[in-house]
């Protein structure tokens, strides 16, 4: 890998695959290092592939705030329309498969994996806030129990229930995968067996800045249903806003 590097032979794919290979090895700080340290070499239609590597390490590492940051970045380029090089899917690969990514679905996949992040800081509101976003834009079983497991978080029990019922029911795709239902079945039981608290949880650690809640709604508007503007979540954040300026 080194040798077609410092080479400057076929770079982008040395890069990565030496990224990957470390990965396995348990050496991912090195693996962070060696990107942040050669990325300048590769093309730029490199530059996305090589920032989910990253973001794979950074999870594994457990350097969440670097992992939330990047994915924030991938979505402004998105809805700056700065994402896929401006074109509207593109090439993936898995499993020794290509397949075709659209847009769509990969906003969506980054807004989950942005909330899962959220959820490693204990950040449940921020998380709530780009699930049901994930959601709107293109819905899957496996975000629809991480948001259920994120009310459970802030005791919010009847609306984790219904989130989970649309899963146990075959209303989300997905659904059909047994290892969501049974994830499903597993938090539907635990939101039962809970009592509400007497106070709802606040507002207070959001962290989420207007700039970038405003490019969700953007997202949102322009692949979600048709449906009032703003979520009641947004509603409830600007409300938030008012009042620590007043």
């Amino acid at each position: 890998f080194w040798k077609a590097i410092n080479a400057g032979d076929r770079v982008d794919s040395a890069l990565k695959d030496m990224a990957v290979v470390m990965k396995q090895l348990d050496r991912t700080e090195e693996a962070i290092e060696a990107i942040k340290s050669f990325r300048g070499l590769c093309s730029k239609n490199a530059q996305e592939s090589l920032d989910n590597v990253l973001i794979d390490l950074y999870k594994k590492c457990g350097r969440v705030d670097e992992q939330i940051e990047l994915l924030r970045q991938k979505l402004r380029m998105i809805y700056q329309g700065e994402a896929f090089n401006g074109k509207p899917t593109k090439t993936a690969r898995s499993h020794g498969k290509k397949f075709q990514v659209s847009i769509k679905q990969e906003t969506s996949r980054i807004l989950g994996n942005l909330g899962w992040a959220y959820m490693q800081k204990a950040n449940y509101m921020a998380a709530e806030v780009v699930y049901r976003k994930a959601q709107m834009i293109d819905p899957d079983a496996n975000k629809a129990c991480n948001l259920g497991l994120c009310l459970i978080k802030q005791a919010r029990y009847d609306d984790a229930r219904s989130v989970l019922e649309d899963v146990l029911t075959d209303r989300v795709p997905g659904s059909d995968d047994i290892r969501a239902r049974n994830r499903a079945e597993e938090l539907s039981l635990e939101s039962e067996s809970r009592q509400p608290p007497p106070v709802l949880s606040s507002l207070v650690g959001l962290h989420l800045d207007d700039e970038f809640v405003e490019g969700l709604e953007q997202l949102g508007a322009q692949w979600g249903p048709i449906r009032p503007r703003r979520l009641p979540i947004f509603e409830q954040i600007s409300n938030f806003k008012d009042q620590l300026a007043c």
